[in-house]
């Protein structure tokens, strides 16, 4: 029972570590190690965005973390939490801030930068690659630090 227990743990500190391995990329902007984490043909839900919002991780969202990154050229994140839930999959607390330097989104730019709480809940599959991302924040406020 003992090894049954020390092997969960071991896969909930690995799912954790992609997690973070995520977050580390996505701090460096480097797309390519982002992806490899993930399932290509996986599902990504940006939240506030309804179904305009919904797409494949391999193509909608590596598109829109790569505007994401050409229109705010310091983007950052912190990850304050995370967090392994029963059902497997981890829940990640992030600050995402940055400088627009770009229009974004139906946002034109006026250089204003913005600091936002998002929430991350990563889903695996059995070779525990990314194959699910939900990702919320509060929309209006963002659009709000932008200037709209």
């Amino acid at each position: 029972m003992e090894t049954v227990k020390k092997l969960q743990k071991l896969n909930e500190l690995s799912k954790q570590g992609t997690c973070l391995e995520f977050f580390s990329a996505y701090q460096e902007m480097d797309i390519d190690r982002m992806m490899s984490l993930c399932d290509q043909d996986g599902k990504v839900a940006f939240m506030p965005l309804g179904e305009q919002g919904q797409g494949t991780i391999g193509t909608f969202g590596k598109t829109l973390w790569l505007t994401l990154m050409d229109c705010f050229p310091d983007l950052d994140n912190t990850v304050t939490s995370s967090v392994v839930e029963a059902d497997g999959s981890v829940t990640c607390q992030v600050k995402i801030f940055g400088t627009q330097a770009k229009d974004f989104a139906g946002i034109p730019s006026q250089g204003l930068r913005f600091e936002s709480d998002h929430i991350f809940i990563f889903h695996f599959d059995a070779e525990d690659k990314i194959n699910r991302v939900q990702v919320n924040w509060n929309h209006e406020n963002f659009q709000k630090q932008l200037g709209l």
